[in-house]
């Protein structure tokens, strides 16, 4: 049985103006974002003060993990003007810090780490004081691939692990954990000086003492910064929702992501990767 849903998940979701003009400015400039595609609980919040997560190269996943709202199926073909349009509404937004991601794009040579690179470069040449944080896929293990998104100089670069390594059969079947772990590590080797992130659900059926092992993990491949959050299920046909972890829970797991050495770690039911991203990379 799904538990009921307590009280601190329960949030009001901002509306008004910023939000409308928000929404009304990425549909003109034909632009996507993560926090709507993916339904997330912050979008609102984040809409409201003019910060979005950019979703890049369509709307449809490759692949079909059962946590995710984002649509899977045969995804559109990339779109040249993209890197250009979403450097305009960065630079009409006047951020500082901007995050992007994507869709897995498997059907692609490269994954699509060229038109990542792509973006990067269109943003440090139409925005050069913006900072670059970007969420990648895996690349299916590319050393290529993740060189090339390197070489084009974000300052962070998160790669979520999303779960513990028993639950990825059910959870992200077309993932693998340590070819995740190897993507921080290289990352890491590939420039030393880049931050790397990476972030899980919890409320999915793991136990403590195996979140406490992906830190481990991930402190093994040398991740600067991670990021926990609740698990909420887009909708019935999706993995359920097996616990809703107190708000003292996530204390603790911030607390010992700090002790095992991460320099960040944000942790709390409403945390998602790239919220509130610019304030922990500033911090580090």
């Amino acid at each position: 049985m799904i538990p009921a849903k307590p009280d601190w998940l329960r949030k009001r979701l901002p509306v008004g103006a910023g939000v409308q003009a928000m929404e009304g400015s990425l549909e003109r400039s034909r632009l996507r974002t993560i926090c709507q595609e993916a339904c997330c609980p912050n979008q609102g919040e984040c809409f409201s003060k003019g910060v979005a997560t950019f979703l890049i190269m369509g709307k449809v996943c490759t692949r079909n993990c059962r946590f995710c709202a984002v649509d899977s199926g045969i995804p559109e073909t990339l779109d040249a003007g993209e890197p250009l349009r979403l450097a305009a509404e960065v630079k009409r937004l006047g951020l500082r810090f901007v995050v992007i991601t994507s869709v897995t794009r498997d059907d692609l040579p490269d994954g699509g780490a060229g038109h990542f690179a792509r973006v990067i470069e269109v943003l440090r040449r139409e925005c050069p004081d913006v900072g670059i944080e970007v969420l990648i896929p895996d690349f299916q293990g590319s050393h290529d691939a993740l060189q090339a998104v390197i070489d084009a100089a974000p300052e962070v670069l998160n790669h979520n692990v999303e779960t513990v390594p028993r639950l990825y059969p059910s959870v992200r079947p077309q993932a693998d954990y340590r070819r995740s772990l190897a993507l921080l590590r290289e990352a890491k080797v590939l420039h030393p000086p880049l931050t790397t992130k990476s972030g899980l659900m919890v409320g999915l059926g793991e136990t403590r003492e195996e979140v406490l092992e992906v830190m481990v993990d991930l402190r093994s491949a040398s991740c600067d910064v991670i990021t926990i959050g609740q698990y909420l299920s887009p909708s019935p046909a999706h993995h359920p929702v097996v616990e809703y972890v107190k708000p003292e829970i996530f204390e603790k797991y911030r607390r010992d992501a700090l002790r095992l050495g991460f320099r960040d770690a944000a942790s709390s039911p409403f945390v998602r990767s790239s919220y509130m991203a610019e304030k922990y990379y500033r911090k580090t």
